[in-house]
């Protein structure tokens, strides 16, 4: 096939192409912006292949994508461009909804326009993949987990505006027949990830001997899946999930923001004995506003009807994560230029 990747240039974008090109015969085209949280780095080793080819733009701007599709001629598209990090969206809302929601639009009705132009035999198989988050759910009690069913409240601007172009995506199958699917995923953790996230954030904020903040009294749950299955997921649902259809994506990885940070820290002193005990520098600091205690996704629908489930366990895939980062400074270091580790999401007044 020959598939758009948006935003791949970022954490799960990135690990989407080096999968499509290291792993199938498919031609990849990267639209990415390149924002602070795009780096090219993450795309050295498939750069230089020839059925790989990026273009910086913006999924805004659609004289730009209109031609891209024009020029590329895609079968299928993976969407994944968006701004992602709650605590940017809660001092700095406009850009996620411009991206998030119009940038969504945008590419909708590219792909529309393109799918409609396809002969039948061809339009058949096109396929939009829109990846979503299980944010949109809002938040769980200390029972249950999330299924395709489950009404949507989100708490975070971040979260209703990856809800809004949810809806949209719907909207477009339900209206024009444009043959989407819809993701939503855990929350993912993996190499290439940029550190402002919490796993990669305490991961290098450690290796430095710096305070790992917690938010509130860190008994926050969420439901953790390695980014490397999370791609071989889509990878899979593009080829064979059904058109109009949701999946929720996770692997039954639920651990508290405590486990998690005391997980690396004990990775860490096995690694890195030298800064030992890393627990040390754990830090409970002020609570997000609007903190959502709890997610966990239930995958059976995607387990049942097109047999895909994880296979890294946490446990596993944690120890590979430290060791990812302690292993490729050369990543992660420029990174810290553009981001050097503060506390983002701040209310006027709220204690750090």
């Amino acid at each position: 096939m020959r598939i758009i990747v948006t935003g791949g240039a970022g954490f799960i974008g990135s690990a989407m192409c080096r999968l499509l090109i290291n792993e199938t015969g498919d031609t990849v085209l990267n639209i990415d912006k390149l924002t602070y949280a795009g780096t090219l780095e993450s795309l050295r080793d498939v750069a230089g292949h020839s059925r790989y080819a990026f273009t910086q733009a913006d999924i805004c701007d659609r004289p730009a994508i209109d031609a891209l599709f024009e020029e590329f001629k895609p079968d299928a598209v993976i969407h994944l461009a968006a701004e992602s990090h709650v605590d940017r969206s809660i001092i700095g809302s406009p850009v996620f909804v411009n991206t998030n929601v119009v940038g969504t639009l945008n590419l909708l009705e590219a792909a529309r326009r393109h799918w409609t132009a396809l002969s039948p035999s061809i339009s058949d198989q096109f396929r939009f993949v829109h990846v979503s988050t299980d944010e949109v759910y809002g938040s769980l009690s200390h029972a249950g987990r999330f299924t395709e069913e489950t009404p949507y409240n989100p708490s975070s601007p971040y979260a209703a505006t990856k809800a809004s172009a949810d809806h949209l995506v719907s909207a477009w199958h339900a209206t024009y027949g444009l043959p989407t699917i819809i993701t939503n995923c855990s929350n993912n953790y993996g190499p290439y990830h940029f550190p402002e996230k919490l796993i990669p954030l305490a991961i290098i904020n450690a290796i430095a001997r710096k305070p790992i903040s917690i938010y509130g009294d860190g008994s926050n749950v969420r439901d953790w899946l390695h980014v490397e299955d999370h791609v071989r997921a889509l990878d899979h649902i593009l080829r064979a999930g059904k058109p109009g259809r949701k999946y929720n994506v996770g692997a039954d990885n639920e651990r508290t923001n405590n486990e998690v940070i005391g997980r690396i820290c004990d990775c860490l002193d096995r690694r890195r004995p030298g800064g030992a005990p890393h627990r040390k520098l754990i830090t409970y600091v002020a609570d997000r506003p609007g903190h959502d205690r709890r997610y966990a996704i239930d995958p059976r629908r995607l387990s049942t009807e097109l047999g895909w489930q994880a296979t890294i366990p946490f446990e596993t895939g944690i120890e590979m994560t430290v060791q990812w980062y302690l292993d490729n400074e050369w990543w992660w270091r420029p990174l810290r230029e553009r981001y050097s580790g503060q506390r983002l999401g701040l209310l006027l007044g709220q204690e750090t």
